[in-house]
């Protein structure tokens, strides 16, 4: 095996460890929660609700994650990045070709998909963890009473070690998953060989069936259908670490045959005995083998949920990248992989929220009802959004987008409004969550250009300041050294330097304003990531320096003043004299009508997640000084 080969199958195991873990999950809960007599609308277990069910979780297997996720909007990436921010910005790219109005529609709509990606990463590792450790009941119904103490002591142990990153455990993720896909796969080949005749089920015209012949049951039971396609959105998301082709490859030759055959064998099973329905997956085990299962049970799914709480850390670093969120304390976990990260804040109000849906729900099947609703919203935006890209940057004509798009568009509206039926019985918990998400980012958003116009105000323009210092009399003392001053902008002027210079009195030998631009794409050369400019006088020793920093990466100011030209900046930066000034501001209510109170007071409350500046931006706390400002909001 060449070497190509070898690191093309590395990405692969790789893409199998993380990106499937949660749609390879699925069929643990998926049938057991469709026909559990439990549901407010419970499907009727007979052969030919078997078949239609069966038939309709396979074609929507296809055609939500083979067709639109697989093969259509996995090509509308941003450089190689997926997900939904990258769908925003891609949108936001294509600006100057629509109204306005319809960008900005279609940016809300997306951040609300990111919003309801953060309730997605609260229920997934409860009802994956919950469903793994029920399997313990098919072991001795007597343990049923520990199903929630061991998942809640799994959760807590699953975010505690969060801290310690997944590069050291992640080159175990893939192998596990694999055997996990092939034991499923097996399990599935043993049903059926009981009742061949399940095969049937592949017949699209069973689904339809079903729907046409059944609406009033194959309606509601599109609200459980959905779980079967739960995690498609991490084929997108993830698809910046392991590319589009790894992702493909992983989910057509084994993730797809896999999940196929276990529901054609969960059917099989009901076919031949109705009595199995509150476990069917864990009942297609041999006997005797239930325990082991549950134990590769309860470990593919704390992977899942790990796949899902990184995906989780990433959509919070790119909106604040991006200006829905401030900035946040992120920790890198692997020197080899950029998109491992750890960001604490995140970490312990999923934690939080987490273990409150294990103890409030208690039962896979009860929080199943509440899954879908996340699901089916971002799977709706993502597929809105994508039309609009494909029309808009790649020139569809409008009658393809209209009736391909529409044929999509009806089938996630279906589940879409299949899962608003259920807003009583637990569907409303996401949708609060993704609600409330929303209102913080888009109240972040509008706060910080309140914050912005303010700062403008009293940082004033940045070129009659450097003309005032350099035609005041006398002229000010020069101090030696490097001070780096760190402003939003080249147009105004850094707080900390106005402040130093007003109170002080004096100007460094060399002071460099230095701005941290994010420009609309995930990573930055090198190359691309240092601009000087010396401000209209190479020799008063003031320089503005700009350094890009992709919206997947840290800011490191020491490190991207290592790419400064000396011959731009008048020598040599000596990094360890260099001292750093920082505007700290402090946010307080105001009387002026720029919000309502409510959202200012939520506006000040996120503005406490905000990480350590110095720390953030990787300066050396030594050699750091902040300089204090009040601002009204």
């Amino acid at each position: 095996m060449s070497t190509a080969t070898k690191a093309r199958t590395g990405i692969v195991i790789g893409a199998l460890g993380v990106v499937f873990g949660d749609i390879g999950t699925s069929p643990i809960y998926t049938v057991q929660t469709l026909f559990n007599p439990g549901d407010p609308h419970p499907v009727p277990i007979t052969p030919a609700n078997v078949y239609g069910v069966v038939s309709l979780i396979f074609w929507s297997v296809m055609i939500i994650v083979t067709l639109t996720y697989v093969t259509l909007v996995m090509h509308a990436d941003n450089d190689g990045e997926g997900g939904v921010m990258a769908l925003i910005t891609l949108v936001r790219r294509l600006g100057r070709r629509s109204s306005p109005r319809v960008i900005a529609a279609l940016s809300a709509l997306g951040i609300l998909g990111a919003a309801l990606f953060f309730g997605d990463s609260m229920i997934t590792p409860a009802i994956s963890v919950l469903s793994a450790v029920e399997g313990l009941k098919v072991v001795d119904p007597s343990l049923s009473e520990l199903v929630v103490p061991i998942t809640a002591v799994i959760i807590v142990g699953l975010f505690a070690v969060q801290r310690r990153g997944t590069a050291a455990v992640g080159r175990f993720f893939g192998p596990v998953m694999i055997v996990w896909f092939l034991v499923i796969g097996a399990c599935g080949v043993r049903g059926v060989s009981g009742h061949p005749q399940i095969l049937k089920a592949l017949s699209p015209t069973y689904a339809l069936e079903f729907i046409f012949g059944h609406f009033h049951i194959a309606f509601f039971a599109l609200a459980a259908v959905v779980l079967s396609v739960t995690g498609a959105e991490a084929l997108y998301a993830d698809m910046g670490h392991f590319g589009r082709k790894a992702i493909t490859w992983g989910w057509l030759g084994l993730v797809l045959p896999a999940l196929v055959l276990n529901y054609l064998g969960q059917g099989a099973l009901l076919l031949g005995n109705q009595s199995v329905v509150n476990a069917p997956f864990f009942l297609l085990v041999p006997h005797g083998w239930e325990l082991p299962m549950a134990i590769l049970a309860t470990a593919a799914t704390v992977i899942a949920s790990q796949a899902v709480i990184t995906g989780a850390y990433s959509v919070a670093s790119q909106a604040a990248q991006l200006g829905y969120l401030p900035r946040l304390r992120i920790a890198h976990t692997s020197a080899s992989s950029i998109g491992q990260i750890y960001v604490p804040w995140i970490n312990g109000m999923l934690m939080v929220a987490v273990l409150i849906l294990v103890f409030a729900f208690r039962s896979s099947a009860a929080l199943g009802y509440a899954y879908g609703m996340a699901v089916t919203g971002t799977i709706t935006i993502t597929t809105l959004l994508f039309l609009y890209i494909a029309h808009t940057r790649w020139r569809w004509p409008l009658w393809m987008v209209v009736i391909g798009g529409g044929a999509l568009l009806t089938v996630d509206l279906m589940f879409l409004a299949a899962n608003l039926t259920k807003l009583v019985h637990g569907a409303w918990l996401p949708l609060l969550i993704g609600l409330v998400t929303f209102t913080v980012l888009i109240t972040w958003q509008r706060g910080s250009e309140i914050v912005v116009r303010a700062r403008d105000k009293a940082e004033g323009p940045l070129q009659p300041f450097i003309e005032e210092i350099n035609n005041h009399t006398p002229p000010y003392p020069r101090i030696p050294g490097t001070a780096v001053f760190l402003n939003r902008e080249s147009e105004t002027a850094p707080l900390s330097m106005r402040a130093n210079v007003d109170h002080n009195h004096v100007v460094p030998e060399r002071a460099i304003i230095l701005s941290i631009v994010v420009p609309p794409s995930p990573r930055v050369p090198d190359g691309e990531r240092i601009t000087v400019d010396d401000l209209g006088d190479p020799d008063d020793g003031i320089y503005y320096v700009a350094a890009q920093f992709g919206y997947m990466e840290r800011p490191d100011v020491p490190a991207a003043l290592r790419l400064v030209d000396p011959a731009d900046v008048g020598g040599a930066i000596d990094l360890d004299s260099t001292s750093y000034f920082l505007s700290k501001i402090e946010l307080v209510p105001g009387d002026q009508p720029t919000m309502a109170p409510w959202r200012k007071r939520i506006f000040i409350a996120t503005s406490l997640m905000a990480a350590d500046s110095a720390g953030y931006f990787g300066l050396p706390t030594s050699q750091t000084v902040l300089i204090g400002s009040r601002i009204q909001v």
